[in-house]
């Protein structure tokens, strides 16, 4: 039977403000709060809020068996725990249908996976304690930023114990294989790969509401009739993209909101379902590896990194940023850390393309791609002061080393310790529980025997008690 894995990312940035070169050395506040806070509440108002109790809507009337998966950035979650909370609240709300699964990301939506593991993993881990603390949830399956994937991502996203993880389906990888199977990581074959349809995904997400379209107007019957169309062996479809498609790419007077509500029940009559990723993790196998040897993405043409890396501005930018990583792990200045999270965002890098990707690019406060790396620079200049002053240039990465093995040894010692501790709680808990049921035993034989009647054979063992 035919499912459709249905996904939607929630990410918002940290717009940075115009920063001069004189500033650096006497500012060290980067941030638009005014444009941050606007653009969230712009957003929530017009997309996420309509697009989320739709979404809410069609799984109760759908008696549940309408599914979804969400990823949400740390940095978003931050940003709507200030400025819009009621946001949080309908995610809670759609999770505790059971029909909702959160998926992890890396918390500042980062590039880090192609460049540091160490801050990869670090993003990931807390990320992971975000989604624990303020939804309940630890996610079994990963989505990394923009799709991005490799063969060695895929190891380390297994190493760190996920079952599953979201991609893309680029032509240049998967060559003559189809998106709707099953697949592994082609180093660990433990981690279970849900490759993306770009065209199905693309058709709801960036050409829904162009009149000059050729399938404009789009309807759900015939939507759902393309699926249908498949071979019935191909039986997974994985429809991945933005939640602002809703509401803002595609705006909510283009019908797209009847369109998903129609959704449920067009499927349903061509006996296709939905599910979530853990779902079909679970009870379906990989039909085999895919060999990813260089990062692949959702983004453009090309669906590689170069949205990001693909100018030596960009490059500039992203290898003067991750020469500093080592040295904001080793501080604890939370100031700090937090900056170099929002200075890690993707978007940042986005804004010095000078690609022509066909799809136009809002860049805000910037006139050009020369301007954003600009004043991009001048706040990573900056930051790098600050944290030199922690940790000077000249003390190189290998006086460092001995820091970080030493770092690097504690955590581990930390982790076995706790791992040991909660055997050890396991084991008191057990013992707790036989201990309850020897007393309930006692207690009950104490008893029985107060209450049976004095027998002359009682009565004579009483006396010899006497």
């Amino acid at each position: 039977m035919k499912t459709i894995c249905l996904f939607f990312e929630i990410h918002k940035f940290i717009h940075l403000k115009r920063y001069r070169f004189f500033d650096i050395g006497n500012d060290h506040y980067y941030y638009d709060d005014f444009t941050n806070e606007t653009h969230i509440n712009d957003v929530a108002e017009h997309s996420y809020r309509p697009a989320l109790d739709t979404l809410y809507e069609m799984i109760k009337n759908s008696n549940k068996e309408f599914k979804i998966s969400l990823s949400i950035s740390g940095v978003a979650i931050e940003q709507m725990e200030m400025h819009a909370p009621d946001i949080i609240q309908k995610i809670q709300d759609l999770l505790d249908t059971g029909c909702v699964e959160l998926v992890a990301e890396p918390y500042a939506h980062s590039l880090s996976s192609i460049i540091d593991e160490e801050t990869f993993r670090d993003e990931v881990k807390r990320q992971m304690k975000k989604l624990k603390e303020v939804f309940g949830q630890h996610p079994k399956v990963l989505r990394n930023t923009n799709m991005l994937y490799s063969d060695n991502i895929g190891a380390i996203v297994a190493d760190m114990g996920f079952k599953g993880m979201l991609t893309e389906g680029a032509r240049h990888v998967m060559g003559w294989k189809s998106p709707h199977y099953l697949y592994n990581c082609n180093i660990a074959s433990s981690l279970k790969l849900l490759v993306r349809d770009f065209k199905l995904s693309d058709d709801i997400s960036l050409r829904f509401s162009n009149s000059e379209w050729n399938e404009y107007p789009l309807f759900a019957d015939t939507y759902m009739d393309w699926i249908a169309s498949y071979p019935p062996e191909e039986q997974v479809f994985n429809i991945f993209m933005n939640l602002d498609s809703i509401g803002m790419a595609q705006p909510l007077s283009s019908n797209i909101l009847e369109f998903l509500k129609a959704l449920p029940e067009c499927a349903k009559q061509r006996d296709i379902t939905f599910s979530k990723p853990s779902e079909i993790i679970g009870r379906s196998k990989s039909v085999g590896p895919i060999d990813v040897p260089d990062p692949m993405s959702w983004s453009d043409e090309e669906r590689d990194v170069s949205s990001w890396l693909g100018n030596s501005m960009q490059q500039e930018a992203f290898n003067k940023l991750y020469s500093v990583a080592e040295r904001v792990r080793l501080c604890s200045d939370r100031r700090v850390k937090q900056d170099f999270d929002y200075l890690q965002a993707s978007n940042h890098f986005r804004f010095m393309t000078t690609k022509n990707s066909g799809i136009g690019i809002n860049r805000g406060l910037y006139d050009s791609p020369f301007d954003a790396f600009t004043n991009y620079m001048n706040i990573l200049g900056d930051f790098i002061k600050r944290v030199g002053s922690l940790y000077p240039e000249d003390v190189d990465n290998e006086e460092l080393n001995p820091l970080l093995i030493t770092i690097k040894n504690q955590g581990d010692e930390i982790s076995q310790l706790n791992d040991k501790l909660e055997i050890l709680e396991k084991k008191n808990e057990k013992l707790n529980t036989t201990l309850k049921k020897i007393q309930d035993k006692t207690k009950t034989a104490t008893a029985n025997n107060e209450a049976a009647p004095m027998t002359p054979k009682r009565i004579k063992k009483d006396k010899v008690k006497q």
